[in-house]
């Protein structure tokens, strides 16, 4: 299928066709997104519009369950309000969903570290609860360490700018979360993307987490990664306390997911042949800085 340029004047085409209560209100695209582009509608609402995403999978999921997750989760997160069918004019899944005010972490800043941590830590306790018999089955971005292997060498090799010495613990991080033992407790859900791109900050704290695309149920290490990918340095260990009941092979876990994230942030900051599709030049000194987090050492 060609690509087709998503314009504001076709997103106001799709919501006259099949929403044309909503097809007059202000309508300015937000920047950011890659499988997704998004457009502010009105005040309160936005279009998610498939871009690179091929499957309708994302935002089906995110229909079904962020309405029944988003009552009891303490952090705003879009809501889905209407949804937009595939046709012949745009072959692809959108959907309206409630806007999440703030400013994307990968263009913001926390300053307001032990605030963020505990905010951090009380939303993924909300939402690392057990799950129905219907949710969905774990994708990669909530599984062990050992399965990303590939992905890890892919990204450490392709990275920019890392010295042997740094390589070294790079490397001994990553084993050590390949060692540890699995998860084994009850099946909860895990959101699975947690980066600067996909959560929102305001007035220096967090206020707000998006893209729940790759919810599922898996190993709750992989959203405790964000302790070193989203939290300033030294937050890490205000995060985990306020988190509690975290076991050592968590956390070790949790570590090597966050030195994969990091070097997958640094590839799509990257310029060159060696970067990732669709690069994101602001994700580059996100994911160093994350890095530079996860070498420091463990919380604590």
């Amino acid at each position: 299928m060609a690509d087709i340029e998503i314009t504001a004047g076709l997103v106001r085409d799709l919501l006259r066709d099949q929403h044309p209560d909503l097809a007059e209100l202000p309508l300015r695209e937000v920047d950011g997104g890659w499988g997704n582009q998004m457009w502010r509608l009105g005040d309160e609402l936005a279009v998610r519009i498939q871009r690179v995403d091929t499957e309708p999978e994302h935002q089906l999921k995110e229909r079904r369950w962020l309405p029944l997750l988003a009552p009891r989760l303490p952090l705003p997160v879009p809501v889905p309000v209407r949804d937009g069918a595939a046709s012949d004019r745009f072959p692809k899944l959108w959907t309206v969903m409630t806007w999440v005010p703030g400013v994307p972490l990968d263009r913001g800043s926390i300053t307001r570290g032990e605030h963020a941590a505990d905010t951090l830590a009380a939303f993924l306790r909300a939402l690392h609860v057990a799950v129905p018999a219907d949710a969905p089955a774990g994708s990669g971005r909530g599984a062990h360490p050992k399965d990303w292997a590939g992905g890890f060498h892919h990204f450490f090799d392709s990275v920019d700018g890392i010295g042997s010495d740094e390589a070294a613990s790079i490397r001994a991080i990553w084993d050590d979360a390949v060692a540890a033992p699995a998860w084994e407790g009850p099946p909860v859900w895990v959101h699975g993307d947690l980066h600067p791109a996909n959560v929102v900050v305001a007035d220096g704290t967090l206020a707000g987490v998006v893209d729940f695309g790759d919810l599922s149920v898996g190993d709750p290490a992989s959203d405790l990664a964000s302790a070193w990918v989203l939290l300033p340095a030294g937050a890490a260990a205000r995060f985990f306390a306020a988190y509690g009941e975290v076991d050592d092979g968590m956390v070790r876990r949790a570590r090597g997911l966050a030195a994969l994230k990091s070097l997958f942030l640094m590839l799509m900051g990257q310029n060159g042949d060696r970067g990732l599709p669709g690069g994101k030049p602001a994700w580059g000194p996100a994911g160093r800085a994350a890095l530079d987090r996860v070498l420091a050492g463990l919380p604590g």
